[in-house]
């Protein structure tokens, strides 16, 4: 009983009565959730009865369903005249519990970047993530910015992460997104973008390396490191350590390194075991672009290990995902024979 007093779960007599502090809502999908202002936090269970809901049919005569700046849905009323955040199909809900799936289970290879963000409020969350013009980093990007995060685009090309921006606030009008030039192969264009982004004097929540080249002929960039090694790993790692200070601010923080299973099929040790500087930025003679992928993926788990190993006692912690098998994007665009062994796999693969 005194864990019930202390949740305010006793207080009521019904179990579809909310306890204090709560208040029930609505996704644009009719997916009906429950925010608590006591606790600051939303969930799918009703908080006595555990049920999920969501609404039966469509909205009554006269009445519109939109999303203010903030992300969350409103119900204007043009009969007469008003607007509410409460959902005036909550009178007509039907139950919906579905067997609870196993974390493992609750997302599979048809799963997207929306559905797992549905009914999240990232409103005040500020998020960076590299090449997010196009593939992986433009749903990520897309997806939090319709959730309400201040998304920046740090894509390479201007023009590109522009037009990016502007898809997005071509689906909302009020996201928040903006666009910011990174070029990875370049560590004085990688300082720029820091001193413009601590500029600005926002928090950092989010920060997300996901951008890579693939395949690339070898190449020097300006710093005279091998490309791919410089920017699938070492510009990312810069980036990190520039603007480590504002997320360790910011806190809680997340990095999110975006690496490969491909990490799995190299190695950076010499024949007695020790870090082999050579193979990570090879030169012409001794250069295959998968296995320099490969490398910088690797470099990629290692770096999130110990960063997560740092940072987290200070409420950054990092990650490193990968993506799925043969996801189909235009990381393959530097060699027609890349390009082709990604069409003729497409159909077995996941798309955007």
């Amino acid at each position: 009983m005194a864990a019930l007093r202390y949740a305010g779960l006793e207080d009521t007599d019904s179990e579809e009565e909310l306890p204090p502090g709560w208040e029930e809502r609505t996704t644009a999908g009719g997916w009906v959730y429950y925010a608590s202002h006591l606790e600051e936090k939303t969930q799918w269970e009703h908080p006595k009865s555990g049920k999920r809901k969501r609404v039966a049919g469509g909205l009554p005569y006269g009445w519109e369903q939109e999303t203010d700046e903030n992300g969350q849905v409103y119900f204007v009323d043009h009969i007469n005249k008003r607007t509410t955040y409460l959902d005036p199909r909550l009178a007509f809900t039907v139950e919906d519990n579905p067997v609870k799936p196993t974390p493992r289970q609750r997302y599979d290879g048809n799963s997207t970047a929306m559905e797992i963000l549905q009914g999240r409020d990232l409103s005040g969350k500020v998020v960076i993530i590299t090449g997010a013009n196009s593939g992986i980093g433009f749903e990520t990007a897309k997806s939090l910015a319709l959730h309400g995060a201040y998304v920046i685009l740090a894509c390479r090309n201007p023009s590109r992460g522009s037009d990016a921006a502007q898809r997005i606030l071509a689906e909302w009008h009020k996201a928040k997104v903006e666009a910011m030039t990174l070029d990875l192969a370049s560590l004085q264009s990688v300082q720029r973008f820091a001193e413009a982004f601590k500029s600005k004097n926002v928090p950092l929540h989010i920060l997300i390396c996901n951008a890579a080249i693939f395949g690339a002929p070898w190449s020097l960039t300006e710093d005279g490191l091998e490309s791919t090694f410089q920017v699938n790993h070492l510009g990312h790692f810069y980036l990190v350590q520039l603007l480590e200070d504002v997320l360790q601010r910011s806190s809680p923080a997340r990095v999110v390194v975006v690496s490969s299973e491909s990490h799995r099929f190299t190695e950076i040790k010499d024949s007695s075991g020790k870090l082999d500087f050579s193979l990570l930025s090879p030169s012409k003679k001794d250069y295959w672009g998968m296995l320099a992928y490969n490398r910088s993926k690797l470099c990629n788990i290692l770096f999130s290990n110990e960063l997560h190993r740092r940072l987290s006692p200070l409420g950054v912690t990092a990650n490193a995902v990968h993506p799925g098998n043969m996801m189909y994007s235009s990381i393959h665009r530097s060699w027609w024979l890349y390009t082709l062994l990604f069409v003729l796999a497409r159909p077995f693969t996941k798309s955007m």
